[in-house]
């Protein structure tokens, strides 16, 4: 059947096949045009629609990586919709809110989820998102309303943005530590470091790896 493709034709089939079996998903019109040196999406979509006149490939024209390839030998086609959401998409829990300033009470319960393309985070096992209240850590870029993307962990490193729970309240802060002193320090001149050194009553319940916010 490929005999009917032009040589480019069968170039962009074979990196499209090639794509979603490296990374387990399609690419997007700006990467085929990337690789092909094809300036404008209009150019690709011009391939892409041969490709799909002739048998190749689905298109779903409302999804960014919305392209199906045609399996040669069953004749049947590889619906990217039916691909597990996780290969496409992590979809994180929001489990509660979060302190940056004045603590708030995490409540482990889901409200909702945030959607992150796999591309930005490809272990999204043991994550979930809190809603950051308070501005002690506005000078790292974290602010009242965003979510952090949290990494379930019980342990940090020295100078990692933590997620730490004192008692039954939950807290954003970095995480020091030396020879003799634990701390957790905020970002904003405003607030003083919280000592943990001698604290039992504390632990660290994730590690923030990524900050989402919308502009209203």
């Amino acid at each position: 059947m490929k005999k009917n493709l032009t040589d480019r034709q069968n170039e962009i089939l074979n990196f499209i096949q090639q794509f979603r079996d490296e990374v387990g998903y399609p690419p997007t019109l700006r990467e085929i045009g990337k690789k092909f040196g094809i300036s404008s999406t209009f150019g690709v979509k011009r391939h892409l629609d041969a490709l799909v006149k002739k048998g190749f490939l689905s298109v779903e024209s409302n999804a960014s990586r919305g392209i199906a390839v045609l399996d040669i030998e069953s004749g049947e086609v590889e619906n990217i919709r039916k691909l597990e959401e996780s290969q496409l998409f992590s979809r994180i829990p929001v489990i509660g809110r979060v302190a940056a300033g004045t603590p708030v009470t995490a409540i482990e319960n889901v409200e909702g989820n945030i959607i992150v393309d796999s591309t930005f985070l490809k272990r999204a096992e043991n994550c979930y998102a809190l809603k950051v209240k308070g501005d002690s850590m506005i000078n790292i870029g974290i602010f009242e309303g965003d979510y952090v993307i949290v990494s379930s962990v019980s342990d940090a490193s020295h100078n990692e943005i933590v997620v730490a729970l004192l008692e039954d309240e939950a807290t954003v802060k970095r995480f020091y530590k030396n020879d003799k002193d634990v701390m957790l320090i905020p970002e904003n001149e405003k607030y003083l470091p919280i000592d943990l050194t001698n604290n039992e009553n504390c632990s660290i319940i994730g590690k923030v790896i990524g900050v989402v916010r919308w502009f209203n």
